[in-house]
């Protein structure tokens, strides 16, 4: 071969591998990327292993969407109870973090399809001898998360009613805490006599410990969905398909074996 031909024949090849080359790094960098808020110490859901990773069953779920659907995602840890004003704000994009849909939220952002649901759990020390109806009349100490749906629904007309729920925090019956995993060590060190959460999370917390047994489950039937800022047509339709795909795809199966407890 001509030593000019087999040059430009070189030269070409390595023209055409970094055109190659420069559109998979320009289609990969041209994803959006969403940046998903969740509650990083919401066991199953969402937390921190001890690597310092963001994991759980949520987390998963919408690392998988992401890839399926074409985008970028960055996780981000936010205070439950600043998590809707945060993704209000432009801070975040989404809310996927077993996030209960109720009337209070859904005036305030856009809920995907429902991808889940629970009850309340009521959980105690073992041994205990306190019962449910105590519990229901208001008569126990109660540790529950700041502005999750448990709070919430202990402050609705169902429950204790806003004016009770209002005195019994004030006379230090019920107890708020940041985070669900402190509830439940307060409950552990005797500093409530009770704790009310979703059941899922108070079954995987309490997996494996003698110390706290699950007193009952009240039935509520609350759905979680992912919540995003109303105008975010092109972001609603992405999830709502992501989760369609997922939840009859063999992933949702592995991610329910490998995150719920159902028993």
């Amino acid at each position: 071969m001509d030593r000019k031909v087999f040059l430009g024949a070189i030269i070409a090849l390595l023209v055409v591998a970094a055109v190659l080359t420069a559109g998979c790094v320009s289609n990969e960098s041209e994803k959006k990327t969403y940046i998903v808020g969740i509650d990083g110490d919401y066991p199953p859901y969402s937390y921190v292993d001890e690597s310092g990773n963001f994991v759980g069953f949520d987390v998963e779920s919408i690392q998988w969407i992401a890839e399926q659907e074409g985008f970028n995602v960055e996780i981000k840890a936010v205070a439950w109870d600043g998590i809707i004003p945060a993704l209000l704000g432009n801070k975040i994009d989404m809310v996927y973090s077993g996030m209960t849909i109720t009337p209070a939220r859904a005036a305030q952002v856009t809920f995907s399809i429902p991808y889940w649901s629970v009850d309340q759990g009521v959980a105690v020390k073992n041994g205990s001898t306190v019962t449910l109806d105590q519990f229901k009349a208001g008569d126990l100490t109660i540790g529950v998360q700041r502005s999750c749906s448990a709070d919430q629904y202990l402050q609705s007309d169902d429950f204790f009613g806003q004016a009770k729920y209002d005195q019994m925090v004030k006379d230090g019956k019920i107890k708020l805490y940041d985070t669900f995993p402190q509830s439940m060590v307060a409950l552990e060190t005797g500093q409530v006599q009770t704790v009310i959460f979703d059941d899922v999370n108070i079954k995987d917390y309490i997996k494996g410990k003698d110390a706290i047994v699950m007193l009952a489950t009240i039935p509520t039937g609350e759905e979680y969905g992912v919540a995003m800022r109303n105008g975010d047509t092109e972001l609603h339709t992405l999830i709502n398909n992501g989760l369609t795909k997922l939840m009859a795809s063999e992933k949702w199966n592995e991610l329910k074996a490998k995150y719920i407890i159902e028993a």
